[in-house]
């Protein structure tokens, strides 16, 4: 497990917590994946919360030293993808969160709790 990926995840997860984000999970892909080595993935309520989501995980992991390669989403979007490289960040409104339902796509990684990063 590289440091670098499980702290960037615990800062994503961190920088989401303090927006109160909904429903947070982190999938450990490492050993069925080469795109990434964790998901992050949150729910929110409007556009508004989805964006104060994406810029506090953008500064949160900013501030540590590390920047975003792309992203996917805008302002209106109901799915913004954050990818890091060492992980991405997906937010979602509840509904296309139940409609693509990537914990069960990604079922064959591992849960992890938040608080356990």
């Amino acid at each position: 497990m590289t440091d670098t990926s499980r702290e960037m995840a615990k800062l994503a997860c961190h920088a989401l917590a303090e927006k109160k984000a909904e429903d947070v999970q982190v999938i450990d892909i490492r050993d069925i994946s080469v795109i990434a080595d964790y998901f992050v993935i949150a729910s929110a309520n409007n556009t508004n919360q989805m964006q104060a989501f994406v810029d506090a995980v953008d500064e949160e992991l900013y501030k540590a030293g590390y920047t975003e390669c792309s992203k996917e989403g805008n302002q209106k979007s109901s799915w913004v993808l954050m990818d890091y490289k060492d992980i991405i960040v997906h937010l979602f409104s509840k509904e296309d969160r139940l409609f693509y339902d990537l914990e069960r796509i990604w079922k064959d990684g591992k849960m992890i709790d938040p608080e356990e990063l």
